[in-house]
């Protein structure tokens, strides 16, 4: 819900607060500004461009919703939390402190109400610029905010009021997470590592991951976040079948650059089951002394 993380969130024009108003059908900054909640509990936070991209469109939300709720990425969601967990001890946060959790790139919200549960009084906000996901994050958790906006523009947050910044496979932007987050805050990153659904590349035609990605990620950060150890590498393997590996295509880029016909004819082609490796690595950030 708006309510429990109005607090936070920021006019994205001018960054000055904003409150609830018209029983938070509508939130209102200090310098005028108003925006619509949508009926689904959603806002759309944009600046005076607007959005520059329309996100995943219906049909990757609905894949992305079957392959996840299968469990069949369990490990990399329990990764994150359990890093977000540390921040929050590193950062020797109070058990009552109600913690701020902000997830880039949030789509359904699988990943960030996971860690609500997790961390007790949490407060989540879901950022994602589709409306598609929007529907679903708003409803994710009662604890979690869902807003539409640019993660490559000015965040509509208020500076230094993160604990912790999430990024599962999505956008950074390593200059507002900086500004943002706390003094102690830190950013969790999970990032596809090389070998990630290796056994699928070849017969379905879609790209490996590029070899050296985290170490950009670090270089790109520099000058606004730095890395606080080594990166973690999280490898399992997942028993999937057709379906499963139509859905985990579907959600991903891959779904935009192979036409339906070819991606279903090549499926088809696969053994009934396979095990499928995935790999990634999570690297948590913090800003560079103020």
């Amino acid at each position: 819900m708006l309510s429990h993380i109005i607090d936070v969130l920021a006019d994205p024009i001018d960054g000055t607060p904003l409150r609830g108003a018209d029983d938070f059908t509508r939130l209102v900054s200090e310098s005028g500004h108003s925006y619509d909640v949508a009926r689904q509990g959603y806002v759309t936070l944009a600046g005076g461009a607007g959005l520059r991209y329309s996100g995943d469109d219906a049909a990757m939300v609905a894949e992305r919703e079957t392959f996840l709720s299968g469990g069949h990425f369990a490990p990399f969601v329990e990764a994150v939390t359990e890093h977000v967990q540390q921040v929050l001890d590193a950062g020797e946060v109070a058990d009552d402190a109600s913690p701020v959790i902000c997830e880039i790139g949030a789509g359904t919200g699988y990943y960030l109400s996971h860690t609500l549960d997790s961390i007790a009084g949490s407060r989540g906000i879901g950022i994602d610029v589709s409306v598609h996901a929007a529907k679903h994050l708003a409803r994710c958790h009662p604890r979690v905010g869902a807003v539409i906006a640019d993660a490559w523009a000015r965040l509509p947050i208020a500076d230094q009021s993160v604990d912790a910044v999430t990024v599962i496979f999505a956008p950074r932007n390593a200059a507002e997470f900086a500004r943002i987050l706390k003094p102690r805050g830190q950013v969790v990153v999970l990032t596809a590592d090389t070998g990630h659904l290796a056994e699928l590349r070849e017969p379905l035609g879609i790209i490996d991951v590029e070899s050296g990605k985290v170490e950009r990620m670090i270089e790109q950060a520099a000058g606004n976040l730095r890395p606080v150890g080594e990166s973690d590498t999280i490898e399992f393997e997942m028993l999937l079948d057709q379906s499963s590996i139509a859905s985990q295509i579907g959600m991903s880029p891959s779904a935009r650059h192979i036409k339906p016909e070819a991606l279903a004819e090549r499926i088809a082609a696969l053994p009934s089951q396979m095990t499928v490796t995935a790999r990634a690595k999570v690297t948590r950030l913090e800003p560079l002394p103020r």
